[in-house]
């Protein structure tokens, strides 16, 4: 799917898409503006409709372009891999290639998807999907190919650590599934993903803080973000929705907080899932925290929480300038910001409030999370480990075993 952007050093549009699995990029003399990218935007519907009907020519839409031999050289290896499929037989007039099916896949679908899940589909299929399937034959794809590229996946490193994680391997794994039953079942063969299970996933890691910890960050944190991070703990908000909060779900008169949206990439969009949606009471500081932050932000944004232009904060920012250099200074273990999400559970869990209604204020679906990510700290914080019963019976008063008189005649 192409897209059109903009280059910072011109402010000109140049269109950037890919075919065959290879990237190109044309640069238009159209300054960035609405009426140009609306014009842009129909130039790119015609190329789209060529290129999946199989009928792109490059020099039509691109003349005297550099990349027009590049193009010529891809299609004429491309045309024989999808002209012929094992047994030689000619396959039907759309051509049976994975990336072009890929993308036509995902064109098709883009319209279910919110945006964050299509940034995420775009992702796997240029960084994986494409340069290890793209120019074979979607019927000639077998398991053991997939099995192969699978464990490819499981050999590279993932984001901080020296190999992808199983469940990044999943999903990876889960669009190729998706893309393969689609094929199947459009151009009759018998997709090859049978009998392929899911990596076992890892239990989540749990980190929480203590409440000394968490009186001792808020004590400590510069003050511009103090508010930031006393909501954060005591509120359980994702870091998207905290930091896609605006000020009109903000409701002082009834102490709620509306989350409504998250902030993805800079963007806001709808909630992770419905139950996400949901008004969380103001608990603790938080109450006081936001009024506080009113007075300081209340006029210049509409975000709660937003830097000195009124922007959304970027979290990865925030993170790497204020929330590990602050762990280092108070001495406290590397964890991820999520952890402040987990501490308020954890804390909730702790002080005795009912599982079902926690799930609610976190935004679950239901307790079943709850308890199998959660149960095996709550013990250590409310006592809830046999003690209280020990505690129970050291102050009850014991029981009278003299025999009652009638007992005594039996005797």
């Amino acid at each position: 799917m192409a897209k059109i952007r903009t280059r910072k050093e011109t402010n000109k549009l140049f269109i950037d898409f890919r075919i065959n699995g290879k990237r190109f990029r044309e640069q238009t003399l159209l300054e960035d503006s609405p009426r140009n990218r609306k014009k842009l935007e129909v130039y790119v519907q015609k190329m789209e409709a060529k290129i999946l009907l199989g009928e792109f020519n490059y020099s039509e839409f691109f003349p005297n372009s550099s990349n027009t031999q590049k193009f010529l050289s891809l299609t004429t290896g491309a045309l024989s891999a999808s002209n012929h499929n094992h047994t030689g037989q000619r396959l039907n007039d759309h051509g049976h290639i994975f990336s072009e099916f890929a993308y036509q896949w995902q064109q098709e679908k883009q319209v279910e998807w919110r945006a964050s899940h299509a940034r995420n589909i775009e992702c796997v299929l240029n960084s994986s999907l494409i340069p290890f399937f793209g120019q074979k034959s979607l019927q000639e794809i077998t398991k053991a190919e997939i099995l192969t590229f699978r464990s490819e996946l499981a050999s590279k490193p993932g984001r901080g650590a020296p190999f992808r994680s199983p469940k990044t391997i999943n999903s990876h794994m889960t669009i190729l599934k998706s893309i393969l039953e689609e094929a199947s079942d459009r151009y009759g063969f018998e997709s090859p993903y049978k009998n392929i299970k899911p990596l076992k996933l890892q239990r989540s890691h749990v980190e929480p803080f203590s409440l000394a910890e968490v009186n001792q960050i808020i004590g400590a944190v510069r003050k511009d973000f103090k508010h930031y991070y006393t909501v954060r703990f005591y509120s359980g908000m994702r870091t998207g929705e905290i930091d896609g909060l605006r000020w009109e779900h903000v409701d002082f008169d009834r102490g709620l907080i509306a989350v409504r949206e998250t902030l993805v990439a800079g963007k806001t969009e709808y909630t992770k899932t419905d139950g996400s949606q949901r008004d969380i009471p103001m608990l603790g500081p938080v109450r006081e925290a936001l009024q506080a932050q009113f007075v300081a932000t209340g006029k210049l944004s509409a975000y709660v929480f937003c830097n000195t232009e009124g922007k959304p904060l970027d979290h990865n920012n925030v993170t790497k300038r204020v929330w590990y250099p602050l762990l280092r200074h108070l001495g406290l273990k590397k964890r991820r910001p999520y952890q402040t999400r987990h501490t308020a559970a954890t804390l909730l869990l702790a002080a005795g409030e009912n599982p079902e209604w926690v799930a609610r204020f976190l935004g679950h679906a239901s307790t079943e999370m709850l308890f199998k990510v959660y149960s095996r700290y709550i013990p250590n914080l409310t006592r809830m480990d046999g003690s209280a019963f020990e505690k129970l019976l050291t102050i009850q008063t014991a029981p009278d075993l003299t025999p009652k008189m009638e007992d005594r005649d039996h005797v």
